[in-house]
């Protein structure tokens, strides 16, 4: 009776400890950026930005660890782990690689947030998958993944500049009136990641993709 009882309470003991790490209720987010205080507040590093409000909604706090400043919070059930890789854009794919496996998180439970120059200032657009779009920090996770299937949201940033200039505008700092709109626009890139993690991917891009562009 007394095994009995035991081989219950292991059973049980294994289907919570089974659900908590449950591979559908991990998700890794990772935000583009470059460190190091000269690309603070600059366009490219609209990622590192929204993680870093992200990470304060939740009560997290991030600390240096492999290839990456790094950490773990809970929502609405969902186990959620921040990553603002530290290897530069151009490497990328290096930090989302090595947290992916080490988490064994799969690729649609992955979420990389990024600049985009092709969308209006503030425009949100998430995706299942995609191009890189000459987005250096995409094109090295494509290399490291072996394929660009998994999910990523995009910031728009506009693309005010002079031919040329790309390079300066993206490794800019916003405008007073540009950072009014992004100051707007961040609720709702933390509401969408949100509702990536809790409502799913499809339902996420029915509400969010509608989101209006900002001239």
């Amino acid at each position: 009776m007394l095994k009995f009882i035991l081989n219950i309470f292991n059973t049980e003991k294994i289907a919570e400890q089974s659900e908590i790490i449950s591979p559908d209720m991990k998700y890794l987010i990772v935000g583009l950026g470059n460190v190091g205080a000269e690309y603070a507040g600059t366009r490219h590093n609209i990622g590192f930005d929204i993680l870093d409000r992200l990470a304060e909604e939740l009560n997290a706090s991030f600390k240096l660890e492999n290839h990456a400043w790094v950490t773990s919070a809970k929502y609405k059930g969902k186990s959620l782990t921040l990553v603002k890789p530290t290897t530069y854009m151009n490497l990328s794919g290096k930090a989302v690689k090595f947290w992916m496996d080490r988490l064994s998180i799969p690729k649609e439970q992955i979420l990389v947030v990024l600049d985009d120059l092709h969308l209006n200032l503030g425009q949100l657009r998430i995706r299942p998958n995609g191009s890189d779009a000459g987005h250096n920090g995409l094109k090295h996770i494509d290399q490291m993944l072996g394929g660009n299937n998994y999910p990523r949201l995009k910031f728009g940033i506009g693309n005010q500049f002079a031919k040329g200039r790309q390079s300066d505008f993206v490794l800019g700092k916003w405008s007073n009136d540009e950072n009014k709109t992004v100051e707007e626009q961040l609720p709702k890139a933390i509401a969408c990641i949100q509702s990536f993690c809790f409502a799913g991917l499809a339902n996420t891009m029915s509400t969010y993709n509608k989101s209006e562009s900002k001239p």
